[in-house]
């Protein structure tokens, strides 16, 4: 069977199993093997494993784990909570000041987590509710909190960069740098977007009670005290990486231990808090490397059979555009993003695309920002949608997963106005890395 052929019995294979629900690990580790046995033989079947050891045995990916303790941490300890009650109050006054409130935490919490699972459900309990309670728009609460919580992954450190950057052989902390600006626009675009929409209809977004917000400097003031050693440790971190004053692996351990020095002083330390840190961190870092060892063998085996070259020979072929190029690349990423996560669509697209783009002459820091934002599309995006499902399992009664959908598709167009800038104007995200690093 030639190449071609073989290219679309794997894609319909693949489509038909996620359909039936298996999961996407189990897919691809399952067709490469039977891809193997049927092109090189029994005996094939070490290529399988030595595409896993090979990727397994880089000492950046230590850091993965040590950031989720890290995030687990400071998400049990109480952080989100005092977070918010200390910005609340400060800009309770305005109209859509609570969204305003949500979107901001949003962003602190993804420098102290990256996690956007936790970091929804997290928003969904605390701010949802007070929300709701105030009287603001269902839609415009609902798509504040899942589109500011998926920020969390645009907000160093991120685990997708962590990935993309073993992937792409490029320097981790030049992309935590390069998605810093990016991240930060977008969360002044659903500020700006939340502010717009409640001054033009107050009733969206009012006010908090002139009793709730009418409280002594002093006691706003020593609200922010909570809060002060966890955005210490999480500030520390990216400190320790943007300066080069240590390594990934080695600022994610030192994290780790100072969100548990946090959680000391907290008095929300113990051992059963331990016990349930260290088994979200394995299961959480189980599922991911489950993906990794099955897509990458996959992926292995397919360019042991020249479809790599198949595939990078199809996309250039389709134009003579760089442009158009991307912009198919980028339509990939999102139309994947309706079925499958992101760690599935990095590595089942990254060793295809980015020859192809290095050989087009795009920067690969940038195209891993833009590849960042096109997975911020795929957490809203129906049927898949995960910040949605997150959300639902911590939203208040008489929320359904049609609301949640139903709420996203303005807070998607800003995300797409996001992509479009960063496609254009690539010097947004690689101005600063270019400041720092030179």
């Amino acid at each position: 069977m030639d190449i071609g052929s073989l290219t679309l019995l794997i894609i319909a294979s693949m489509t038909v199993l996620l359909m039936l629900g298996v999961p996407l690990a189990f897919v691809s580790g399952a067709i490469a093997v039977v891809l193997t046995v049927t092109q090189f033989g029994w005996n094939g079947l070490f290529i399988v494993g030595s595409r896993t050891v090979e990727f397994l045995d880089s000492f950046a990916l230590i850091a993965v784990p040590m950031f989720v303790i890290m995030a687990s941490i400071m998400e049990k300890s109480g952080v989100a909570r005092d977070l918010y009650r200390a910005f609340h109050v400060w800009a309770g006054g305005l109209r859509g000041g609570i969204g305003v409130v949500t979107t901001f935490v949003a962003v602190l919490l993804g420098a102290t987590t990256g996690i956007i699972g936790g970091e929804i459900v997290l928003l969904g309990l605390i701010a949802l509710p007070q929300m709701l309670k105030l009287g603001y728009d269902k839609k415009l609460a609902i798509g504040t909190i899942t589109a500011g919580g998926s920020l969390g992954t645009m907000i160093p450190p991120s685990i997708i960069l962590i990935f993309y950057g073993l992937t792409a052989e490029v320097s981790i902390s030049h992309l935590f740098v390069a998605t810093l600006l990016p991240g930060l626009m977008m969360a002044l675009l659903y500020i700006t977007y939340i502010l717009i929409r409640c001054g033009l209809n107050p009733a969206m977004g009012p006010p908090l009670s002139e009793e709730e917000r009418n409280i002594p400097l002093r006691e706003k003031l020593a609200l922010f005290g909570g809060v002060a050693l966890p955005m210490l440790v999480a500030g520390g971190v990216l400190v320790s990486i943007y300066a080069g004053f240590a390594s990934i692996t080695e600022s994610a351990a030192l994290g780790a231990f100072g969100a548990a020095v946090v959680a000391w002083v907290r008095g929300a330390f113990s051992f059963a808090m331990l016990r349930d840190v260290l088994v979200q961190a394995l299961r959480t870092c189980g599922m991911v490397f489950w993906l990794v060892f099955g897509t990458n063998a996959l992926i292995g085996v397919y360019n042991l059979m020249g479809g790599i070259g198949f595939a990078r020979e199809m996309l250039v072929g389709l134009s003579s555009e760089p442009g158009v190029i991307l912009a198919v690349m980028i339509g990939v990423f999102i139309l994947l993003g309706f079925f499958i996560d992101w760690i599935g669509i990095l590595f089942l697209t990254m060793p295809v695309f980015l020859p192809t783009l290095q050989s087009l002459g795009y920067d690969p820091i940038w195209f891993g920002v833009v590849f960042n934002l096109s997975m911020q599309i795929a957490y809203l995006t129906p049927p898949f949608g995960p910040a949605c499902f997150y959300l639902k399992g911590a939203a208040p009664e008489g929320i359904d997963l049609q609301d949640i959908f139903a709420a996203q598709w303005p807070f998607i167009g800003l995300q797409v106005l996001a992509l479009i800038i960063v496609v254009l104007w690539p010097g947004l995200s690689l101005w600063l890395p270019q400041l720092i690093y030179g």
